[in-house]
């Protein structure tokens, strides 16, 4: 495995430089979950640094959830966690394919029904308006990271039981065959532990920790198009955002 030589004039000390090395391979995927990282007394050889250095590298990268140590056997590459980020609008599908991973569905139900009190409040319809309910176990690199419920109105699009793959990415379906583009979506995030259905459908032990997501999705109109309620694993996942601070002087103005 490559280890690029260090800058020994820069102000970034020795094991950031390491640090930020190892990690660009494991996020390019030049290191691979489940493979070993060089271990103290190799780092310490082959770049020139002592082993508390090198220890304090191979300890950044633990910290930060990249790698995990086994007492007797070294360091290793752990999965790193998929992120969910609050300032776009995205479909699970395009999230996995921004992130190089491969998308996947199995599928639940696929069905039309009526709609619950909670899907008609959330989707302006009227009591009984039947909805699609499309609910899959959402799937990166053939491994669950969550399930999801989504509902649409029927009469946004009545013959979507027949025209649509439910194992395919549905936005895309929306905006390429009816047009339909989802442009804003108001989403509540929550910390919840799995329930036994969760459990089965993930992979996971009942009482994991979970997101839960509820999504309503609307049109340039303003109009709601999607509902959608969804459970993502808490080992896979964690959640993005970038907040600002609002200068006080410019929101109240200038007198």
């Amino acid at each position: 495995m490559e280890l690029p030589a260090l800058d020994r004039r820069s102000v970034v000390p020795l094991y950031y430089q390491i640090q930020r090395r190892l990690l660009e391979q494991i996020r390019a995927g030049t290191l691979k979950a489940g493979e070993p990282l060089p271990s103290e007394q190799e780092i310490s050889e082959r770049l020139g640094v002592s082993r508390m250095t090198a220890r304090q590298a191979l300890k950044s990268l633990c910290n930060l959830g990249v790698a995990y140590s086994q007492r007797g056997r070294g360091t290793f590459v752990s999965r790193m966690k998929l992120e969910k980020n609050f300032r776009q609008v995205l479909s699970f599908s395009e999230e996995m394919e921004a992130r190089r991973s491969r998308p996947g569905s199995k599928v639940i139900a696929f069905e039309a029904v009526s709609a619950p009190t909670d899907v008609s409040a959330a989707l302006h319809l009227k009591a009984k308006e039947k909805v699609i309910r499309l609910k899959r176990v959402r799937m990166a690199d053939s491994r669950p990271m969550g399930v999801e419920c989504t509902c649409l109105p029927l009469a946004l699009c009545p013959d979507l039981l027949q025209r649509f793959d439910p194992q395919t990415s549905l936005y895309r379906t929306l905006s390429e065959r009816y047009g339909i583009q989802i442009v804003l979506a108001d989403e509540v995030a929550e910390a919840r532990l799995a329930t036994s259905e969760d459990a089965r459908l993930l992979g996971i032990s009942k009482g994991s920790p979970v997101f839960f997501f509820t999504r309503t999705a609307y049109l340039q109109s303003g109009q709601p198009a999607e509902y959608v309620k969804s459970t993502y694993r808490g080992d896979r996942y964690k959640i993005t955002n970038r907040l600002t601070h609002q200068n006080k002087v410019n929101s109240l103005g200038r007198n």
